[in-house]
């Protein structure tokens, strides 16, 4: 069983982007290198600016190349609740550019040609209960009325032509959501961002910025100091303490998946007919699809822990307990990969873009990342050129931390979760 990422397992191999002379000084310098950072990197510097990206291990590493591979749509706190909490107007235009976002991962696709199997298959969200299913309809009438977004609603029924499983309750239907190979999608953008004149350098973290008075920063790396005129810091769920005013406001959770064995295409198709992306409607839930090479991912939160070698193996072993309940038939199916990460997220639960002490940045996608990182990076890179409009998240900022002396450690997630769990028992 290897204790890596399939997606970056089964990506072609990168090329050797260590090592690298920094140079003295750049339009923009971007910290982090997983798809935010790669993104505004390829559309800044298709705008003409100099631009160098440092990763402090290797393009993808990060969250961007351990998720579950799904680009959905839908906003991250859900329709009812924005509306709450913005107004319909803005919550119209936040769903909007949700779902734009797919749009641009498959153009950027298609302009680029990365070879990534992208795939319009449609994203089910599963109802766990019955009373989920209920919500559903409203969620279907809203969706359709007031975000002209048109959606299917599958009774438990209508399910089974769905998936090879009979423990959910119905389900609706997103048709425009897609897969992809993520990390063959990290490896395309990091060459194409190459290909438009960025210099991206790997294993050569940022370990400090200095703030200039006649304006950009010094920005320090383990191998070297350059100039920045503009600084973005990409680095979410792996902020560290070189960019402690970002890291005290977000929460990293822990997330994990399995994959199979090859299952062969008959067998996997009977699992899941039409290669949909599900998603349960859980607290603590689960997200689960079809690889290129008819295996099955299956991913969720299992326990609330770090990701490390052995924390990796435990969470392992819970998940695959997990798909047994789901899909019986898979009781002994052997694992082939197993691997953890973390997510980022905001106390508000929804992803934050803009400008913060003369610095640059889009972080907290709260598991929508591989499609909202790669709108906000090309949103990101507009903004540095004098277009504050093409902000989505404009007037969205961070919330105040409700926690006192928060530093990024989440001491309390293990409480959280319990809570959740218990409602996920209780109704």
């Amino acid at each position: 069983m290897k204790q890596i990422p399939y997606w970056l397992d089964t990506a072609p191999p990168l090329p050797d982007r260590t090592g690298r002379d920094l140079p003295e000084s750049a339009d923009v310098v971007v910290i982090g290198g997983g798809l935010t950072g790669l993104s505004t990197a390829y559309h800044a510097a298709r705008k003409g600016a100099h631009v160098v990206l440092v990763e402090k291990d290797k393009v993808g590493s990060g969250a961007s190349g351990r998720n579950g591979s799904m680009c959905t749509q839908g906003i991250t706190i859900g329709v009812g609740e924005a509306r709450k909490r913005y107004g319909q107007q803005r919550a119209r235009e936040l769903y909007d550019a949700f779902r734009e976002a797919v749009d641009v991962v498959e153009e950027l696709t298609q302009k680029e040609q990365i070879d990534c199997d992208f795939n319009r298959a449609g994203r089910l969200g599963v109802a766990y209960k019955p009373q989920h299913f209920e919500a559903m309809k409203a969620t279907q009438r809203d969706l359709a009325e007031n975000f002209d977004h048109e959606t299917t609603l599958l009774s438990p029924s209508d399910l089974r032509t769905e998936l090879g499983s009979d423990y959910y309750h119905g389900a609706l239907l997103d048709p425009l959501s897609a897969g992809l190979h993520v990390g063959k999608y990290v490896h395309g953008l990091a060459a194409a961002a190459e290909r438009a004149g960025a210099e991206i350098h790997e294993r050569n973290a940022a370990t400090g910025l200095t703030r200039l008075p006649d304006g950009g920063f010094l920005v320090e790396t383990l191998h070297g100091t350059i100039r920045a005129k503009q600084v973005m810091a990409a680095t979410d769920a792996y902020t560290d303490k070189a960019l402690p005013w970002f890291r005290k406001r977000l929460i990293n959770v822990g997330s994990f998946i399995v994959v199979t064995e090859p299952l062969g295409e008959e067998r996997a198709r009977e699992l899941i007919p039409n290669a949909r992306l599900v998603v349960d409607s859980k607290n603590i839930g689960h997200y689960i699809r079809l690889t290129p090479d008819h295996r099955l991912a299956f991913g969720g939160r299992a326990r609330f822990a770090p990701s490390n070698p052995a924390s990796d193996i435990k969470s392992g072993d819970v998940l695959k307990r997990e798909m047994a309940e789901i899909f019986p038939q898979l009781a002994d199916v052997r694992i082939d990969y197993v691997w953890g990460g973390s997510v980022g997220f905001s106390w508000d639960r929804i992803p934050h873009a803009g400008e913060a002490n003369g610095m640059y940045y889009s972080m907290g996608y709260c598991g929508h990342g591989v499609q909202m990182a790669t709108y906000m990076g090309r949103a990101v890179a507009e903004m540095m050129d004098g277009h504050p409009e093409a902000n989505p998240l404009r007037g969205l900022g961070f919330p105040k931390v409700p926690v006192p002396f928060y530093n990024g450690t989440a001491w309390f997630l293990p409480f959280g979760g319990a809570y959740y769990k218990a409602k996920d028992r209780l109704g």
